[in-house]
């Protein structure tokens, strides 16, 4: 928070735009849209935010689209292969400094966990500078609301449904975190159990994990299993830790107690349904934009 603290006296004090403040009334309004994501630097996985990217564009043709990543380390894999990426902060002052008047912030995370909440709190430090862009706002995540859940399982029944039942079983790997929004994970299980008791959600670092998958698989007497990301990208943790040769990964533990595994390297934001929730959380902020 003190190196966002920074960054706005620096742009505040060096800005022509921005030393304007926001006390120009009946200046001209320029809109954009800055999307905000985690990040990834698998080159094979960037197809998820070119897709993204292309059905935002399509939604909001007038309004430029701007990108930052959260994650410091991809950014300096990025770096070191030549791609610059700015942080959420960078972005929000550049963008100020470039004469956007009004900002939508859309959130391009799952659940509303430690990356969103530190997005919120830079898109509040900005909002609340008496110089800067007049009004910035933050988009929900994919998964806030119960209606993102429904719409979210609905979309999960109607795709994978005819790969879970029977002998088979779909297996979702979700990131998982110690913050509190983690229940979001074994909140969404429930959302698909209701609909359908062979598909599962598990997650690397939160709860639930592989392990506590393991009983119900078996006692359902599971023999095939597709397996896939609950993240928005196919990125390090699908590649390496769902699928990958190493002995840890789900899919060698699940192929060593006897199942046959079938990966799918595809990550939520490459389905055109998954998106249209992130879009409509746009929508519904920049609804808010035209409030201000």
């Amino acid at each position: 928070m003190k190196q966002i603290l920074s960054l706005i006296l620096i742009m505040a004090a060096t800005s022509p735009i921005l030393a304007q403040g926001h006390s120009n009334e009946g200046a001209e309004t320029r809109e954009g849209i800055l999307l905000v994501t985690f990040g990834t630097s698998i080159p094979s996985a960037q197809v998820a935010f070119h897709h993204i990217e292309e059905k935002v564009r399509k939604a909001f043709p007038e309004t430029e689209i701007r990108w930052a990543y959260t994650s410091n380390t991809i950014r300096k894999r990025l770096h070191k292969q030549g791609t610059e990426l700015p942080t959420p902060a960078e972005a929000l002052a550049k963008m100020g400094a470039d004469g956007f008047t009004h900002i939508a912030v859309q959130s391009l995370h799952v659940i509303p966990g430690e990356e969103y909440e530190n997005l919120h709190k830079t898109v509040k430090a900005f909002h609340h500078i008496p110089k800067g862009s007049r009004a910035i706002r933050i988009g929900a995540p994919l998964l806030t609301s119960h209606k993102d859940h429904l719409r979210l399982n609905s979309f999960i029944q109607k795709e994978f449904g005819a790969s879970a039942g029977g002998e088979k079983a779909v297996v979702f790997m979700g990131h998982g975190t110690h913050h509190r929004a983690n229940i979001h994970y074994p909140g969404f299980q429930y959302y698909l159990m209701q609909e359908n008791d062979h598909m599962f959600l598990g997650t690397v670092e939160g709860f639930p994990q592989l392990e506590n998958l393991l009983p119900d698989l078996e006692q359902k007497g599971i023999k095939e299993i597709t397996l896939l990301p609950f993240m928005s990208v196919a990125g390090d943790h699908a590649l390496n830790d769902m699928a990958g040769e190493e002995e840890d990964s789900w899919k060698s533990q699940l192929e060593s107690k006897g199942y046959v595994v079938k990966p799918i390297l595809k990550g939520l934001a490459e389905y055109a349904e998954v998106v249209d929730i992130w879009i409509d959380h746009l929508h519904s902020t920049l609804e808010a934009l035209h409030e201000d």
